[in-house]
Formats: C-alpha cells, structure tokens, sequence
C-alpha cells in the first residue's frame, strides 16, 4: 500500500512535532532544577529573612536562656552569620526549635530553609538531604551519676541506657558496647531534658549523647565518662534541589574558618578542644 506524497508529509511533521516536545520537555527538566534552587533564594529574600531549625535544649549550642528567653549558642550564632551573608544582617533569622526527630519533617515540608541543629552527617542522611561541610567534630560520650560508681562502659553491663530519639547515638553507644563486650538496653526520650531527667530518676544508668551536649547537663551529682567513641560531624542541613542557598551555607562556613571568625565562636562558647 502507498501513501500518497500529502500524507507522508503529515507524518513527518507529526514526527517532528512529538520530537521537539519531547526534547523541550527533556530540556526544561533541567531548566526545572536550576529554576528550583535559584527560586529558594528568591524567596528567603522576598520573605525578608531565612527561616532556620534549631536546638534549644542543648547548652553551648542552642538553647533557651530562662533568664532572658531568648535562644543563644554556638549554632545560633552560625545561623546568624548566614543571615548576614543573605541580607548583610544578622538579624534576618526565624528560628524554630527541633529536636532529633522532628527537624527532618520539618525541613521536608518547607517549614524551615535549613536545619543547624546538632545534626550529624552521614551516608543514609546525606541520601535524604545535602549538608554542609563540618563545622564541628565531637565523640559520643556517657554521663552518669557519681553517686552510682560507674566508672567506665564496661560497669554498663546489662544496664539501660537513655538516648534522644531519631539521633545517631544509638547506634554509636551500641557498637561501643559490642565492642567492649557486653549488652546494654535502650530508653528512648523525644528531648534531651527527658534523658537526664530519667538518669537522676534512676531509670538509666547513664545519658550517652555527643559529649559537648552532656556538658550542658553536667552538675555536682553528674559526670562525664572517660569513654569517648564514634565521633560525630556536624552539618547544616538543606532540603535536596535547594543547591544555591547550600552553596551560600558552605561559602559562610569556609569563610569563617578561613578568617579565623569560626574559632572565636567556639571560643566564646568553650567549645574549642
């Protein structure tokens, strides 16, 4: 069968018709994720100030002073200096208090730009989001009641340990202990307040979190084991597709470190080792 000379025309101009739009949608997938990171800067910008997750639980790095009210730390501080970047004000912040299992929802719903909340970088995590390069390193470490002699992991035998929920920690504290060769239980608290207040109550025998975090909560019946392990990174968290505003994070990172701005800070909040 032949097709007559007008209709082999149609078909070629059909064919090429579908290819063009095709292709232009191959194209503007592209277009899309540029236009998606570059659209997050236009709106913190539009908005007038960046919308941040933070701790405020955890001393030394964010937390609410009952004094003044008022959030203060190292991470609060990091945030600001981001702000500043932005809008050349530091003052262009929101924060939002988290706690480790909350600030991942959060950032995935839009709530927040980025989370700086003593999030801990790693593999499974860096699958979810984009982080930040380091801005602080920091072993897991235990605290415990002086009152009840323990001395090191190995006393933990058989003993329940509190940590937050949806932290690293677990896993850490459980490596740890494998490795020391005995067995511990877990309690899981949703803040780290609860965690201490269920080693005073005597429902665990120790706190084990990032040891400038147990440093906060350490008091004259409290101390923090020797023990040190796993040590944590820490890194501000964005939303995956968000690139340009993690390039300004990162670019506010490395600059601070390079001026010598990042060590002040953790000077004035003794956090330097």
């Amino acid at each position: 069968m032949f097709l007559s000379r007008k209709k082999l025309m149609t078909l070629a101009l059909t064919a090429v018709t579908v290819f063009s739009l095709l292709a232009a949608g191959c194209g503007s997938n592209n277009d899309t994720g540029k236009a998606a990171s570059n659209d997050i800067m236009k709106t913190i910008k539009d908005r007038g100030y960046l919308k941040v997750g933070c701790k405020v639980d955890v001393p030394l790095f964010g937390y609410k002073n009952p004094d003044t009210g008022k959030i203060e730390g190292f991470e609060i501080d990091l945030a600001r200096a981001v702000a500043k970047k932005i809008f050349n004000d530091p003052s262009k912040v929101k924060f939002t208090p988290v706690v480790a299992k909350t600030r991942g929802p959060l950032l995935d719903s839009g709530e927040l730009d980025t989370v700086i909340a003593t999030y801990t970088i790693n593999e499974q995590r860096k699958k979810q989001y984009d982080f930040s390069i380091p801005y602080y390193t920091d072993p897991v470490g235990l605290l415990v009641k002086k009152s009840d002699n323990i001395k090191s992991i190995k006393d933990l035998n058989g003993k329940t340990i509190a940590v937050p929920q949806g932290a690293t920690t677990r896993k850490a504290v459980a490596d740890a202990a494998k490795k020391a060769g005995i067995k511990v239980k877990f309690a899981e608290f949703p803040t780290y307040p609860e965690c201490k207040a269920a080693l005073m109550a005597g429902r665990a025998a120790a706190y084990a979190m990032d040891t400038s975090n147990l440093a906060g909560y350490v008091d004259d019946q409290t101390m923090i084991l020797p023990d040190k392990f796993a040590p944590q990174q820490y890194g501000a968290a964005t939303k995956k597709g968000n690139e340009a505003l993690a390039k300004v994070i990162n670019e506010t990172i490395k600059e601070m470190k390079e001026s010598g701005e990042m060590d002040k800070l953790l000077t004035k909040w003794k956090l330097n080792k």
